[in-house]
């Protein structure tokens, strides 16, 4: 069935790309718009994938003609609520080269609700300016010369409002009927928020057979079909992530005395166990040592290290076809690199690190493909099969560069014009990253999908229905820097935190102190994730400079504490844990840092020995430092009912003395050691100790 999948929800002037399911090659598919709110003009192009820019809030209807049958899509647009504003810098804001001569060279490289490295800044007498329309929220520009990072300039701009409110459904069974209740959170600084209900076009549940009240929506059990999907935005100022229950109804158990079973379920949550697992990030080809090329038979020979760290995931940069070092820029999706090994030697991998009770995450990279792929040199050379693979940019995006592709190039994000980007609007290419998705979903256990931020929605939400129905503990990861809580709406699983990271930065170099953590998991919140929503807490990855680099030993083990602490997914770079400072540098096997090493397992097995490191919820503990530097120093306790546990972390130098508010035990659950009586304590850089009744 090529239905285009749930109903979606958008703001006003967003463009929501619309399209068929399980898309044939060369198929016929047609779209049309049956209904629009009465002040609208918008209007579909009518092509098999086609774009809708809401100009007014309310319900949109179209309808897309398939070779199978006609399906319907519902569109919710709201109000947007934006600012305008401008960020700017000038020449004495760069660091690195002069570029005094760029009129228009200038990229915004990323910021909240733009698409990152695709629009330019305009010369205005001595500054670079971009004005943009964006929502409430702190909002980073980076300015580069030209895209690629090494002479840099940035500003900061922060929009006054509230952020987006967020919702839970549940379900419960009443006189005969099935009760959906919703339960709706107020954005910080956000009004009490509203409930809409929308049924799926994917099932024949009716609306006539429904009854909705204020939060709560109602539907008999015998009116219920074997399947049904309910989804609902809580609405205030803004609208949250969607949350959706599936209604399975069990007819073929139906009796005279039990009725018919029905079974819910909660598509959007991430698996059980992503929530207690530790992630080990390997940038393959500087894993195996110095002298020795890393292949998937040297990386399994290491994996009795892997195992010694506790680490229940393994997440693999790039393993595909690629003429770069990194890997990623795919020459062929569907088939191993050959300096890294066969597909025979990479499942042999996969199987010994299950065998270590290991899963895998596997590298997807499906947002473009390498200017030498063959289907780009296709593409670029006239074959008509391949006329529509890659990228049109619209004008408003001038991004293309005549200089690397001729004067219809296509797009490309930052500077990088060998990995032009794949257009979601053509079928075939659809069909071509479905065929990625299969030919790997059934090899490993999850998905790091690169570049989320710049693949359409319709396609992941496509992506984990794929996946998940045949195995719903399948782990979807997305890297979509800065985070948004968009990809959250039944797309993925676990999101990178890049508010905790930059702010364990800014920690580590003295610019904010130690408590802006909090304000950083605030900030999860704010930004409307869900409650149940998973995500990845780190301090190093292959595309940043090394935290050990840029602050300093003594700050990296409190925010790698911190990591592990926190509630969230931790994620431990390879090498970080060795002590080493270049960014994609080689493992220090034989002088790395043993102490850091061992620091890190005790880490990763004190967080699986105890359930309230793992559990939700973050207290500040008051407290005072006796010695040290006070804005270096931040506590806070964790509980899961059972036990709590008090954590203080030190990012300077030295030990420093604290006192708490609170009674706690003597002895530092990390280390084995003493730490201190009547309440104060010793800190080097992280203390865990139990809370006690009693000082």
């Amino acid at each position: 069935m090529h239905h285009p999948g749930p109903p979606r929800f958008a703001t006003v002037g967003e463009s929501v790309e619309l399209a068929p399911r399980r898309p044939d090659p060369g198929m016929a598919a047609e779209w049309r718009l049956l209904e629009r709110p009465a002040a609208s003009t918008a209007t579909l192009d009518g092509g098999p994938v086609c774009h809708l820019e809401p100009d007014t809030s309310g319900v949109y209807r179209a309808e897309v003609t398939t070779t199978d049958s006609t399906h319907e899509q519902i569109i919710r647009a709201f109000p947007a609520v934006t600012e305008t504003i401008r960020f700017s810098v000038t020449e004495d804001d760069f660091d690195g080269e002069d570029i005094a001569v760029a009129d228009r060279a200038v990229v915004i490289g990323k910021f909240n609700d733009f698409t990152m490295g695709t629009h330019w800044a305009e010369r205005d007498g001595d500054e670079w300016v971009l004005e943009a329309d964006l929502p409430p929220g702190t909002h980073h520009a980076i300015f580069s010369f030209d895209g690629s990072f090494e002479s840099t300039a940035t500003d900061e701009v922060t929009v006054e409002g509230p952020g987006r409110p967020r919702i839970e459904l549940t379900s419960a069974t009443e006189d005969g009927s099935l009760v959906v209740s919703a339960d709706t959170h107020a954005a910080p600084s956000g009004s009490e928020p509203a409930v809409e209900f929308y049924l799926d076009g994917r099932d024949a549940l009716e609306e006539s057979a429904v009854s909705i009240h204020g939060d709560e929506l109602r539907v008999p059990r015998d009116a219920l079909p074997e399947t049904a999907r309910v989804h609902a935005v809580a609405v205030a100022e803004r609208h949250s992530v969607a949350d959706t229950l599936v209604v399975e109804h069990g007819r073929e158990n139906e009796s005279a005395d039990t009725g018919a079973t029905v079974s819910v379920s909660r598509p959007a949550d991430p698996p059980a166990w992503a929530g207690d697992a530790t992630i080990y990030e390997i940038f393959v080809r500087s894993f195996a040592g110095e002298t020795v090329d890393t292949t998937f038979e040297a990386i399994e020979r290491r994996v009795p290290y892997i195992e010694s760290l506790g680490v229940d995931v393994v997440w693999l940069t790039p393993v595909q076809a690629s003429p770069t070092r990194h890997g990623y820029h795919i020459t062929d999706f569907f088939d191993t690199a050959t300096d890294l090994g066969t597909r025979e030697e990479f499942e042999s991998l996969v199987d010994r690190l299950h065998d270590a009770g290991i899963r895998v995450v596997f590298d997807l990279v499906i947002n473009h493909t390498s200017r030498d792929h063959p289907a780009f040199q296709l593409h670029r050379t006239g074959v008509p099969e391949y006329a529509d693979y890659y990228e049109r940019v619209p004008a408003e995006r001038d991004v293309s560069d005549v200089d690397w592709a001729g004067e219809d190039a296509p797009g490309y994000y930052f500077n990088w014009t060998r990995i032009p980007n794949l257009n979601y609007d053509s079928l075939d290419v659809r069909r071509w990253m479905l065929d990625v998705v299969d030919e790997w979903r059934d090899v490993v256990d999850g998905f790091r999908c690169d570049v989320a931020w710049g693949v359409p929605h319709g396609f992941w939400k496509e992506v984990r229905e794929r996946v998940k129905a045949d195995d719903p503990e399948f782990l979807l990861l997305d890297e979509t820097v800065p985070r948004d809580a968009a990809f959250a709406e039944n797309e993925f699983d676990v999101h990178y935190d890049t508010d905790l990271f930059d702010t364990l930065r800014d920690i580590g170099t003295g610019e904010e102190p130690a408590s802006a953590l909090f304000e950083a998991l605030d900030a999860t919140a704010e930004h409307g994730y869900p409650d149940r929503a998973g995500h990845m807490r780190y301090v190093d990855n292959h595309d940043e400079d090394r935290y050990i680099d840029e602050c300093g030993a003594a700050p990296l083990r409190a925010a790698v504490g911190a990591t592990f602490t926190l509630p969230g997914t931790p994620m431990i770079y390879a090498g970080q844990e060795r002590g080493v400072e270049q960014q994609r540098g080689t493992m220090r096997w034989h002088d790395g840092d043993s102490a850091l090493t061992d620091f890190h397992r005790r880490l990763v097995a004190l967080r699986a020995d105890h359930a309230a490191l793992r559990a939700p919820g973050v207290h500040p503990v008051p407290h005072t430092v006796e010695t040290g530097a006070s804005d270096g120093v931040v506590a806070y306790e964790r509980t899961d009912g059972d036990e709590t546990l008090v954590i203080v972390l030190h990012f300077g130098d030295g030990t420093a003395s604290v006192s708490l508010d609170s009674a706690v035990g003597d002895t530092d659950l990390l280390s084995g050691t003493p730490v201190g009586s009547d309440g104060t304590i010793a800190v080097g850089d992280v203390v865990v100790v139990p809370a006690t009744r009693e000082r």
